[in-house]
């Protein structure tokens, strides 16, 4: 499966479905084909994403850990950094951002 998720405030931003599902779990959501983030949840999301970059990099600053899994060649902050930008905009606009629909 591969995330589409939009809003009227910034472009499209696509996803494959494993990265599309570690991103919504650490908005405290179960993976869904569709959804929304309303306006009101926009700033908390922004703020658990920025919290999961940093405790990521904290992670990885601290070496390997024999019990972590494998890091990818892709960090986090990079695979995050489109979405956070995407709910910045959409609370800036006072959008939704959705997905599936």
């Amino acid at each position: 499966m591969i995330y589409k998720f939009k809003s009227k405030a910034a472009g499209d931003l696509i996803m494959l479905e494993p990265n599309g599902d570690q991103m919504l779990r650490i908005l405290g959501r179960e993976p869904a084909p569709q959804g929304i983030v309303d306006v009101e949840q926009l700033a908390p999301a922004i703020a658990a994403l920025r919290a999961a970059v940093r405790d990521d990099e904290a992670q990885a600053e601290d070496g390997p850990n024999e019990e972590a899994p494998a890091r990818s060649a892709v960090s986090l902050r990079q695979r995050l950094w489109p979405v956070i930008e995407m709910f910045e905009r959409a609370l800036d606009a006072k959008q939704p951002v959705v997905w599936g629909v």
